[in-house]
């Protein structure tokens, strides 16, 4: 009797998924990112302020995401961890000052945190459980003060224009390593500060020289707009 082929290659199409599937919780490191509100305001006309109110003028936590050398990342890595609001109980508060929403309409961050474990939280099990992520992502947040950095090096969001490298090396200055800044663009067409990207090491505690950087099509001056 001959060997059935097709059963042969769908068999080893499942085992290579399957393998695919258990590396892809490994990952290089993180990205920790902090958005400013001002700008995600200012540009996409439709923010709202979560149900606590209008956050402070701070730079928020977006998220806390594994990566690779290469500048891939894995997602979504384990569709049954989801989102459990019972287990950061103790985080809430502290979520809603340095985690907000500010998508539309008004919520009260639930939505948001829950996206970001399931796409990205979800890959670094291996190393941090759901109140692990979310209490390293806080922690990190208390180390790296960003507004204060910036402000010692006279850059403050003021609706002002400053140097992009001026920027890069203030923060480079106050943390210790290179930080990857994202800009959009406002209707005016004003190149602003965005997002800002430093790396973490895989236990989530570190900061670390960034083994690549996002682009961030900023042109050489940016501004930094009030909120």
């Amino acid at each position: 009797m001959k060997p059935n082929i097709s059963i042969f290659f769908k068999l080893l199409i499942i085992q290579l998924y399957l393998s695919v599937g258990c590396l892809s919780q490994d990952f290089d490191f993180f990205y920790f990112v902090q958005q400013w509100p001002g700008s995600y305001c200012d540009t996409r006309h439709s923010c709202c302020y979560p149900k606590t109110g209008k956050p402070e003028a701070d730079f928020g936590i977006h998220g806390l995401w594994p990566n690779y050398k290469d500048g891939s990342y894995p997602s979504n890595c384990n569709t049954d961890l989801v989102f459990d609001k019972s287990q950061i109980s103790d985080l809430v508060s502290s979520l809603q000052k340095n985690w907000p929403t500010l998508a539309c309409p008004s919520g009260d961050g639930n939505k948001f945190w829950s996206h970001e474990w399931v796409k990205h939280g979800s890959c670094s099990e291996s190393e941090l459980d759901q109140h692990d992520y979310f209490e390293a992502a806080l922690k990190l947040k208390e180390k790296a003060k960003l507004v204060e950095i910036l402000a010692n090096a006279g850059i403050k969001p003021d609706d002002e224009f400053y140097e992009l490298e001026s920027i890069k090396e203030a923060i480079k200055q106050g943390i210790g390593y290179s930080a990857g800044i994202e800009c959009n663009v406002d209707g005016s067409k004003n190149s602003q500060i965005f997002q800002i990207y430093l790396c973490v090491d895989t236990s989530g505690t570190e900061f670390i020289e960034c083994p690549v950087l996002p682009r961030g099509r900023c042109a050489s001056r940016v501004q930094f707009p009030k909120f």
